[in-house]
């Protein structure tokens, strides 16, 4: 199934692809009582030139394991900052293809609309699952912000003048921050209250924190598991 279109795509292809793309981002899916909620991550294999891309199910709220999928393939796109979507989704699109059941809702290692064309691979997966995405970046791509406080659950807005793109959010006290902006489907309020009822103990939800273990796993990179 191809909704949207071809992977087959040169680097500027996909600048002006994401341009179009981004004015079909909405946030208005129901979603309320979501009980199976995935995280993706994909890590690679640079001696075979694979990419691994994982998935981890975990119930809600208890945030136990249900089912996880791995999918290795070659690695599609070149890294080009701004572009990880074309690089990352199409393996973490045949993961996913080989759940039992479909996630009601997915947490992505890295952005959505806190992206310099508001279009990162949280509103990407979103937009061709037609699924709610949360983006989770470890870092900043763009916008400003003041350091939120200290303790679990303080925030400030991440900004790019009067835009808001997303919000810096301490999930650990006296932890560094985690970047969390709108995927695809449910408003910024709403994915902070999931990232942080989803994020107990570490720095990093839980559900992607399982798929990025796995992955090292698969990859044999002993990469330290975010926390």
């Amino acid at each position: 199934m191809n909704p949207l279109h071809s992977w087959d795509l040169t680097p500027k292809q996909a600048v002006q692809l994401q341009k179009r793309l981004r004015s079909r981002i909405h946030t208005d899916l129901p979603l309320v009582n979501a009980v199976r909620i995935a995280g993706v991550d994909v890590g690679y294999s640079r001696s075979l030139g694979l990419s691994v891309a994982t998935v981890t199910v975990l119930s809600f709220p208890s945030l136990e394991l249900v089912e996880s999928a791995v999918a290795t393939t070659p690695t599609p796109f070149p890294y080009v900052p701004g572009l990880l979507s074309f690089r990352e989704l199409p393996p973490i699109l045949e993961a996913l293809d080989r759940l039992s059941t479909p996630p009601e809702m997915i947490l992505v290692d890295g952005h959505g609309r806190a992206h310099p064309r508001r279009f990162g691979i949280a509103c990407h997966l979103g937009l061709w699952l037609g699924l709610p995405t949360i983006g989770v970046g470890k870092s900043r791509l763009c916008g400003e912000y003041e350091e939120p406080g200290v303790t679990k659950g303080s925030a400030s807005p991440l900004r790019d003048g009067s835009e808001t793109l997303g919000v810096v959010l301490r999930t650990r006290t006296r932890v560094r921050p985690v970047f969390v902006s709108v995927g695809y489907g449910l408003p910024l309020e709403a994915c902070v209250n999931w990232t942080l009822a989803v994020t107990p103990r570490y720095r990093i939800p839980e559900p992607i924190r399982q798929a990025h273990n796995l992955a090292a796993r698969w990859t044999g990179n002993r990469r330290r598991s975010p926390v």
